[in-house]
């Protein structure tokens, strides 16, 4: 099997309710870009990589479709189920822009479950199951900033609708509001139910300091409060709370440094930023060595970037994982599929079936490819 042709659409997916709002950015449409890894032997594979707008992250929409216009060339002709090799050839053409890298990577996932008629998470190891649940995940959500009274309002709901981990967004706002409206879920959760609160590096470490201060009688995660590793560092030491690292968590090398020395107690792990499942099981499998809890993740998407990170998700050590945010409750329509759309249900998300992702797109609703590479 070789790559015969790549072809790159594009798509546009609106906001429900129309904005999403995080501490220093806030967004009504994303950009999303979808790519197709077309086979000599009739098959293709297919990858999604969505920036959360163009100042959440080193990353934006075109940036994506540039890098892959540059790396695509170099991989017709091998064989795309050699998934060490394409990322290596990937990261000789091109340094950096794992975003875009991840889009090839997980088309070439896909494409190896289909030749060989298995799942992805089958060819990750193996998706955990229950009983009770069966093979699905377990989803969180993430409450937007508001009053205390409509968080905790949110909250209450989302633990009826079976939510059983929360994250309240912080920062960009006085320290108070965000000490307010955590105490106000805090008061209402259930017991069993985590809870973070995510400033999505809205917070000085001061800012960390104090309000760890303030709700050291809270069991709860600090996610990703501060901007840098660095400043992370900070706080060992002087904080009440285990801190998640999110943004900063770019690559496998930072995930090593950030357990090592004692920066990271917990890792939110977004799937295109350290570009790709083939990155991403590397890290899966690091924390499981160290007893690091995580999220699976992505920053955005439809539901190739869902079944990727669910796939991934159900292979994660039961107690070791936290759970997998997708954009589905977030996003108004979205892309169609021939299979039905990937979505929570009662706080879980069943894995999808089928080999490889599960997933294909119906590519007459996209139109032509926005760019295609062939030798």
């Amino acid at each position: 099997m070789k790559i015969s042709e790549i072809r790159v659409y594009q798509h546009d997916l609106a906001v429900s309710d129309g904005l999403y709002r995080m501490s220093i950015s806030q967004v009504e449409t994303l950009d999303t870009t979808v790519v197709e890894v077309v086979t000599d032997s009739g098959l293709s594979g297919f990858g999604e990589t969505c920036p959360l707008g163009s100042a959440y992250q080193p990353q934006f929409a075109a940036g994506a479709r540039a890098a892959i216009a540059e790396v695509a060339p170099s991989l017709i002709g091998m064989d795309p189920r050699l998934v060490g090799l394409i990322n290596e050839r990937m990261d000789v053409t091109l340094n950096g822009h794992n975003y875009a890298k991840a889009a090839i990577d997980v088309a070439c996932w896909d494409l190896m479950g289909k030749a060989t008629g298995a799942r992805v998470c089958d060819l990750l190891g193996g998706a955990h199951s229950t009983e009770v649940h069966g093979e699905s995940v377990r989803s969180y959500w993430g409450i937007m900033p508001a009053t205390p009274e409509s968080t905790a309002a949110k909250a209450v709901e989302l633990q009826d609708n079976g939510y059983t981990r929360l994250q309240v967004k912080t920062g960009g706002r006085p320290l108070a509001d965000d000490i307010a409206c955590v105490r106000a879920v805090a008061e209402v959760l259930r017991p069993g139910v985590p809870l973070t609160a995510d400033a999505n590096r809205g917070w000085t470490a001061r800012d960390a300091i104090e309000f760890s201060i303030a709700c050291r009688d809270i069991p709860l995660a600090l996610e990703q409060p501060c901007a840098t590793l660095e400043e992370h560092r900070q706080l060992s030491g002087r904080i009440s709370h285990p801190v998640f690292i999110d943004e900063s968590a770019v690559d496998v090398a930072t995930v090593i440094t950030a357990i090592t020395d004692g920066i990271a107690q917990g890792f939110g792990m977004k799937l295109s930023r350290v570009g790709g499942l083939t990155k991403l099981r590397a890290v899966r499998d690091i924390c499981e060595a160290k007893g690091i809890p995580s999220t699976i993740d992505d920053t955005w998407g439809g539901d190739l970037t869902a079944a990727a990170t669910i796939h991934m998700g159900s292979t994660v050590k039961p107690a070791l994982y936290e759970g997998t945010w997708i954009s589905e409750p977030y996003t108004d329509g979205g892309y169609a599929t021939t299979t039905p759309k990937i979505a929570p249900v009662n706080g879980r998300i069943p894995l999808p079936t089928g080999p490889g992702l599960g997933v294909e797109p119906d590519l007459e609703v996209w139109g032509p490819p926005a760019a295609a590479f062939t030798d």
